[in-house]
């Protein structure tokens, strides 16, 4: 009896274009009605100078810095120190590697920030630092956890084919621990947007000026500026970080 041609299912899409199109399209409308209400609102002239096009600008880009430089130092931290807290020499150091990053994020963000102020004084190095410390244990945990949950026996197979340690880390382990990693450092960008904000309290800058300056001189179309600005960078690093997520799992890995 001849069987007839076996239908291949195709493969998953990794993109849809639901997740290309939303968020972009709630972003503008965002902006698009911020700028609706920026322009029908009356300013007085405290208001005028406080949302200048030259101070909005320069909070946003001081803003984008403080993410993606405290982002850079937390990979570049957390993700080889959760896999050395994985290899058999370093095993017994994660409980109280793990308590201190707990630690660090438990501590209420605007007091860890004066605190360093104190130490370092006002400026953009003692926010990075306090923004690093907060958003060290998503990306930490994750990449722990990702590396344990994988099945002892594919390490074995993988060692008995004749791949060394390294071979197997770079080869098996993280890539089955990819998802799990990609979704710490995402938690760690939403993170930092938010935290971010608190470096105006430190001499950082960023929309924490405006927020903090709506708030000080009692206009709300300056505290609304910095709000929803600070809400619109923090959607689009997250929809940016989700596109990163869906590129770099690997196809095997697919729902």
């Amino acid at each position: 009896m001849e069987r007839g041609p076996v239908a291949h299912s195709k493969p998953p899409r990794r993109l849809t274009w639901q997740k290309l199109v939303t968020v972009p399209a709630i972003l503008v409308a965002i902006l698009l009605l911020l700028w609706l209400y920026a322009g029908n609102v009356t300013l007085d002239s405290i208001a005028r100078n406080a949302l200048t096009a030259s101070l909005v600008q320069t909070a946003l880009w001081q803003q984008i810095k403080l993410v993606a430089i405290s982002t850079f130092f937390v990979l570049i931290i957390a993700i080889p120190l959760g896999i050395a807290l994985t290899r058999r020499a370093f095993r017994w150091a994660s409980p109280p590697v793990m308590a201190l990053a707990n630690i660090g994020q438990a501590t209420p963000a605007l007091g860890l920030l004066a605190l360093l102020v104190i130490w370092l004084g006002i400026g953009q190095k003692a926010a990075l630092i306090g923004i690093i410390i907060y958003a060290v244990l998503p990306v930490l945990s994750n990449t722990v956890a990702g590396l344990k949950a994988i099945d002892p026996t594919l390490l074995d197979a993988a060692r008995g084919i004749g791949m060394s340690r390294s071979g197997t880390l770079t080869r098996v382990e993280l890539p089955l621990a990819v998802p799990l990693i990609l979704a710490g450092v995402r938690t760690a960008l939403v993170l930092n947007v938010g935290t971010a904000t608190l470096a105006t309290f430190g001499g950082g800058g960023g929309l924490g000026d405006l927020i903090a300056a709506g708030i000080r001189v009692q206009r709300t179309p300056v505290l609304v500026v910095g709000a929803v600005l600070t809400v619109a960078l923090a959607l689009l690093v997250d929809w940016l970080a989700s596109l990163v997520e869906v590129w770099l799992r690997p196809r095997g890995l697919e729902d």
